[in-house]
């Protein structure tokens, strides 16, 4: 477990566009070092803004998009195409713009796709992730050089809402949400012990709607009440926030500099 560092950003724009530099420079060093790279992407503004951010930095052809393995951390468990699900969010603001090799774009499946309900979907994707995981590798996922996640106002990660039943999980590495208490009901999520099998852990906060639940996550909280708290990188974890979603954070939390 790796203690969280925070960042805080002036506002929300400056926040996406910091993040996507940070990127640009993880991916291109995995790259460097193993020849590839493995991200995993978040949906919501945040995670948007941020691709959106990454699709106009100046220095995006720094990255090898060919060597680039992208995953996501959750999907709304909708047909192919809907403007809902996150993936289409994701070609939309960054995917469809750069020359990704199809082959390593591992969405998560769709409700009108192969599988008849979404735990089928996520015994799926589970299978995927095993397959790409190596020896080497921790929990049957492959080590994510980043995986990145939006903190809801109640701080839940990916599809891992307070109290339900994913939240608790500890031996699956993707599950079948049911019941999200927002729209729509059925998803599906990698798990806590999926997230935190990753290199570094990512956690993406703007807006004053965000503040609350970055001061609960980070003051302690248990992961079932919090599931932010319970997300973490085996090396890293990076909290970036806004100004307006920093400003319930204790001062002792608060880093001693921030962009």
């Amino acid at each position: 477990m790796s203690t969280p560092q925070l960042v805080v950003h002036r506002d929300k724009e400056l926040m996406a566009e910091a993040a996507a530099a940070r990127l640009i420079t993880k991916i291109v060093d995995a790259q460097a070092t193993r020849g590839s790279a493995s991200v995993v992407l978040t949906g919501g503004r945040n995670g948007n803004g941020l691709l959106a951010a990454l699709g106009s930095a100046p220095a995006r052809d720094a990255v090898d998009w060919s060597r680039l393995d992208l995953w996501w951390g959750d999907e709304r468990f909708l047909p192919e195409g809907d403007p809902e699900r996150n993936v289409t969010q994701a070609r939309e603001a960054l995917l469809d713009r750069v020359p990704l090799d199809p082959a390593r774009v591992h969405a998560m499946p769709a409700s009108d796709g192969p599988y008849d309900d979404v735990d089928s979907a996520a015994a799926a994707y589970a299978e995927e992730l095993a397959a790409a995981a190596g020896p080497e590798d921790h929990g049957g996922v492959p080590a994510f050089d980043v995986l990145m996640l939006g903190v809801g106002p109640d701080t839940h990660v990916a599809s891992l809402f307070p109290e339900l039943p994913a939240v608790r999980e500890t031996e699956r590495t993707v599950v079948g949400v049911h019941g999200a208490p927002k729209p729509p009901p059925l998803r599906v999520s990698l798990t806590l012990p999926a997230i935190r099998a990753a290199k570094e852990v990512w956690l993406l906060a703007a807006g004053e709607d965000k503040a609350k639940a970055a001061a609960i996550a980070l003051s302690g909280a248990g992961e079932v009440q919090a599931p932010a708290a319970g997300a973490y990188g085996r090396s890293r974890t990076l909290w970036l926030l806004d100004a307006a979603a920093a400003s319930e954070l204790p001062r002792s939390l608060y880093p001693p500099a921030s962009a």
